[in-house]
């Protein structure tokens, strides 16, 4: 009898192996032998989509077609059926890295950068499901209208696709290069004169002017300057650079005089312009402050006639500046209609932003062209940056109205400014 018992409890144990997971009710009293299980794979796979078919990381490089090196913040995008759906800065030798997987791809998720500790880091805090979502990437099929595009101002950006990614290759996708072609500048729009031109006193002085004008030292500054002027009469930044440093003295006619004889010495260098626009616009004399803007915005070294969507301005010269005070200008001489289309200019330039006031002349624009939701629009995000109470006050005001005069608009006519 003992003997019977032995053998079928040496069977009832190899038996007791077989019986399905699926079966069991309840969990054994011991833990099971360790074997590989059968059932649902990890729960960062999704059914019908293999482990394999998701995609992490994208990384690339930025490469300059002449062989020069990558201007300095260069933004990658991925944009999706037109749409940017993700970006990143590349690191100053132009290597670049993008994590896949956020649950809101219409906003700056990610950035990228030159550390070593984090690379990859994100820029908003994400919850346990975007989590989730970061640690499996993207299905490779949601890239199947995707491509990569680098931003840098005066440059153009050949796109990469990513619809040919080999199906074979592991999470972290290396996409190569994005070429960027320089394009075209006006000779001599940022530099008044080759440097082999400016003799090496006139440098030197120019230089230590700076340095002094940083350390806020104003005397020493005009001192250095002014030598540099002496020296070479031709030195048009140095003149600006003078213009400058007297303007903060409150020296408002001497400024006017040396931003003026840097203009003459070189037209198509375009701060002398704007700042004497500054000062027309502190006169409120429009007429000058529209001429000199124009000449600016005539210049048009990187093609900022065409804009018609956002542009990531990383030049030296602030073109949104030129654009907004050439629509306010516009604006006050009564032209509505060039106001408005220089200040959508301002506002596609203007990605920092440094001028939110020209969300609320658009603002007045629409509103004088009874485009009253879009100046309500254009009012609501003004507000957002305005932090002084009776500022808001007043602007609240006049939301209301805005609101108002929108609810007495027939449904046809806001269609029709749609």
């Amino acid at each position: 009898m003992n003997y019977r018992l032995r053998i079928f409890g040496c069977l009832a144990l190899p038996m007791g192996l077989l019986v399905p997971p699926a079966l069991a009710q309840k969990p054994p009293a011991q833990p099971p032998p360790p074997l590989k299980p059968a059932g649902p794979s990890p729960s960062g796979s999704q059914p019908g989509q293999p482990r394999e078919d998701f995609v992490l990381f994208l990384q690339g490089h930025v490469a300059t077609t002449d062989g020069t090196p990558v201007p300095n913040n260069v933004l990658v995008e991925r944009v999706c059926n037109n749409s940017v759906r993700q970006q990143v800065y590349a690191a100053p030798r132009g290597d670049f890295s993008m994590q896949l997987g956020s649950r809101t791809n219409s906003v700056l998720d990610a950035s990228g950068g030159g550390g070593v500790e984090s690379p990859y880091a994100m820029g908003r805090t994400v919850d346990r499901l975007d989590r989730t979502l970061a640690e499996q990437g993207i299905p490779r099929r949601e890239l199947a209208n995707c491509e990569l595009r680098a931003s840098a101002s005066g440059f153009y950006s050949s796109p990469v696709s990513l619809a040919s990614l080999d199906p074979l290759d592991t999470s972290s996708i290396d996409v190569g290069a994005i070429v960027v072609e320089r394009l075209g500048k006006i000779e001599n729009m940022t530099l008044d004169a080759a440097p082999y031109n400016i003799p090496r006193d006139a440098r030197i002085a120019y230089e230590k002017g700076l340095k002094a004008e940083k350390e806020r030292k104003f005397a020493d500054a005009l001192r250095y300057f002014e030598k540099a002027t002496a020296i070479y009469p031709r030195y048009a930044r140095a003149w600006f650079q003078l213009g400058t440093v007297l303007r903060i003295e409150n020296q408002r006619d001497a400024a006017r005089r040396a931003y003026t004889q840097a203009t003459a010495i070189n037209t198509k260098f375009p701060p002398p312009y704007m700042s004497l626009a500054l000062m027309a616009y502190e006169a409120e004399d429009w007429t000058e402050v529209l001429h000199l803007t124009d000449h600016i915005l005539d210049l048009d070294p990187l093609n900022y006639t065409h804009v018609s969507g956002y542009v990531l301005d990383l030049d030296g010269f602030d073109y949104a500046g030129a654009y907004y005070y050439n629509a306010l200008a516009n604006y006050k001489l009564g032209r509505i209609e060039r106001a408005e289309k220089s200040a959508l200019k301002a506002q596609f330039l203007d990605m920092w932003p440094r001028f939110p006031q020209v969300h609320l002349l658009l603002a007045e624009i629409f509103a004088k062209n009874n485009n009253y939701a879009s100046a309500i629009s254009e009012m609501r995000i003004y507000l957002g940056f305005v932090a002084d109470a009776k500022e808001r006050a007043q602007l609240q005001e006049q939301l209301a109205k805005l609101e108002k005069l929108n609810a007495l608009t027939p449904t046809t006519a806001k269609t029709d400014q749609k």
